[in-house]
This record gives C-alpha cells, sequence and structure tokens, in this order.
C-alpha cells in the first residue's frame, strides 16, 4: 500500500499535515524523527514537519537525511526547511526575531509543479525564529516574503522541496493545493486509500498475519480499541479474546453496556469488576500525572493475571490513536510529554 512517511520534529502542527494528506484519501504515517526506519517499498514520499528547535542548537533533532533524499520526493516545512538547508551546505542563522503570523508570499518559479496552480501572490503563515541564509547548491528559490528571501526552494530534478511557511494550516491560504502538488502530482499517490478500503484491507492484513493464532485485546470500551477489536473479530472471530477492566471512572451504566454491545457483536469478552482496587490505589493521589501512571499500572497488572488464564494466546491487540503517543512520548523526550496515557504511557517494562 502507497504511504506518505511523515518525520516529526515536535511541530504542534504534525497532525494537521497528516490529516491534509488523508482527506485526499492517501494513506500516511507519522514517525518521530529519533526512530530507526527501514526503508520500505510501499514509500512514495517522506515530510519533515517543523518543529520548535533550532538546527544550531547543542541538542538539536539532527538524523542523517540522506536516506531520504535523492531516493524518494521530499518536502520539508518550517524546521523540515532548515534541516535540508543545513545538511545540504547552505546557512541557517538566528533570526533577529521570531517571525509569527501571516506573510505575504511571491512565487518566482512559476512553472514549478510545486506550486502548480497556485496564484502568483497568496497569503502564508509562518512561524519560525531562525533564516535560511543560503540555500544548498543545486537549489534555486521558487518563493519569497518581504521579510524571508529563502519562503521556498527546491532541487526539481531530485524532487526535493522546501518551505519556510506552514502550507498545512488554515491560514495559509493555498496550502491545501500545494500540498496536493507535492502529494498527488509529484509523489504520484493513487488517491484510493477511502474508509471502506480501509476496512478491508485492514481485515485482510490482520487474517493474514495471525493465522490460526490466537490474540488478547484490551478493551476499554472507546472508541480506539473497539475499532481494533471488532476488525481483529471480523478477520479471526473467536480467535480472539477481549479483556475489559472496571476501573472504577467509567461512566454510570458504561461496563453493562460495554459488555451487551460486545455480545451483540459476538465478540468474545471477559469483564473484571475492578473498581475497588483502582479507587484504593488512588485514594490520597492529587497529581493528575501520578494518577494516570497509577491507573496504567494496576490496569496491566490486572489485564496481566486474567491473560494468563486464557492458553494458546500469541498475539497481543490495542487500539490507540496518534495523539496519545505523541502526548505521552514526545520526540523531545520525558521532559516535553504533554501527558501520560493510560495506555501507552507509564506501563511496567
Amino acid at each position: 500500500m502507497q504511504k506518505i512517511l511523515i518525520l516529526d520534529f515536535g511541530s504542534q502542527y504534525t497532525q494537521l499535515i497528516a490529516r491534509r494528506i488523508r482527506e485526499m484519501n492517501v494513506y500516511c504515517e507519522i514517525h518521530p524523527w529519533n526512530k530507526t526506519l527501514t526503508p520500505d517499498s510501499d514509500w512514495i514520499g517522506v515530510i519533515f514537519s517543523g518543529g520548535p528547535a533550532s538546527v544550531n542548537a547543542p541538542n538539536a533533532p539532527l538524523p542523517d537525511i540522506s536516506q531520504y533524499l535523492h531516493h524518494y520526493p521530499v518536502l520539508g516545512i518550517c524546521y523540515g526547511a532548515q534541516l535540508i538547508a543545513a545538511q545540504g551546505g547552505g546557512l541557517v542563522t538566528p533570526g533577529n526575531s521570531r517571525e509569527y503570523g501571516r506573510a505575504t508570499f511571491q512565487i518566482h518559479s512559476k512553472n514549478s509543479p510545486f506550486f502548480a496552480s497556485v496564484t502568483e501572490t497568496s497569503e502564508v503563515w509562518m512561524s519560525h525564529g531562525d533564516s535560511i541564509e543560503q540555500i544548498p547548491k543545486d537549489f534555486q528559490v521558487s518563493g519569497s516574503t518581504h521579510d524571508v528571501v529563502h519562503a521556498a526552494f527546491e532541487n526539481r530534478e531530485s524532487n526535493i522541496y522546501a518551505v519556510q511557511f506552514h502550507p498545512e494550516v488554515a491560514h495559509t491560504q493555498e496550502g491545501p493545493q500545494i500540498l496536493r502538488n507535492f502529494v498527488l502530482d509529484i509523489c504520484k499517490a493513487k488517491a484510493d486509500w477511502t474508509p471502506g478500503a480501509y476496512i478491508s484491507d485492514s481485515i485482510e492484513s490482520i487474517s493474514s498475519q495471525i493465522g490460526n493464532d490466537n490474540v488478547i485485546c484490551g478493551l476499554s470500551g472507546g472508541v480506539d480499541s473497539s475499532v481494533a477489536a471488532t476488525l481483529i473479530h471480523k478477520a479471526v472471530g473467536n480467535q480472539l479474546t477481549c479483556i475489559f477492566v472496571d476501573n472504577g471512572l467509567l461512566r454510570q451504566g458504561e461496563f453493562d453496556e460495554v459488555m451487551a454491545y460486545c455480545g451483540q457483536l459476538g465478540i468474545r469478552v471477559i469483564g473484571v469488576r475492578a473498581a475497588e482496587k483502582f479507587l484504593s490505589q488512588l485514594k490520597g493521589i492529587e497529581d493528575p500525572e501520578a494518577k494516570r501512571k497509577i491507573i496504567g499500572r494496576v490496569f496491566i497488572e490486572i489485564f496481566d493475571e486474567e491473560a494468563h488464564k486464557l492458553n494458546g494466546v500469541k498475539w497481543l491487540a490495542q487500539g490507540t490513536i496518534y495523539p496519545d503517543v505523541i502526548e505521552s512520548v514526545s520526540v523531545n523526550g520525558p521532559s516535553a510529554t504533554i501527558k501520560s496515557h493510560h495506555n501507552v504511557g507509564g506501563l511496567p517494562e
């Protein structure tokens, strides 16, 4: 399956990049910049996100991007553009002041496929502190603003494009068209990733992966785990067993409702009432982060105990949305964690 790879450098807008691409019916994946990735034959393009760091800072996120450049179409956004400039022999310097807000962007390279069907002058959104003083050789400037000479640059032969502004945000008037140009025209995405295709592809992939093995799934009753459980059930039926733990913090009547709808769907589920254990562990704890980690730990203890009562289980399934992962495990390390989610952060080894 075709996919666009997004390397996350800690931008608050990274999720928006993914959303814009998925709105085109194209599949994409977000990975932290420091994750070791094995080249995938399904990759058709790579996007470097923005981020709050400076490429000149001592602890700046500076992965070797040569494994992507000249091998796939690449788009660098904000910090991603500065990274391309810095590692390509250009020059990035601290700006006199942070530039944040709207700017008028002027296209210089009118025949660039990256700016096809984009008006010559439009409004874009800037959010950066450093400035790209020099771009790498073999690149050409494709657009500027009043204050930013190198607001966009490209190496068309190598399919590398970079912008200092953020095309993914609503304030960039023609951002959707710019991203469509990259994803659909430059990366040649087929735009055939629809909800229906996702369901059928997922069921086929899960069935192929699991075969005749048994699976356990931690079910919370929320959308994430319920969707995962339903997809797996459609793929392997009664080879799946879900474990649903009542932690005493559910909505009134929710435990019985979840058990009932699982029964209606034919999903095998073990319900465990453990409110007393959770609440006793939480008693006297005021710090929200400490509470979340206690809930995660106690859940795993109960889940592990129930799982060991089952025989022949080979696979563990979990449904988690991207924000839970990003918030729990920041690309910049624990100091930048937003909050730990009970099914992602604070779990025992």
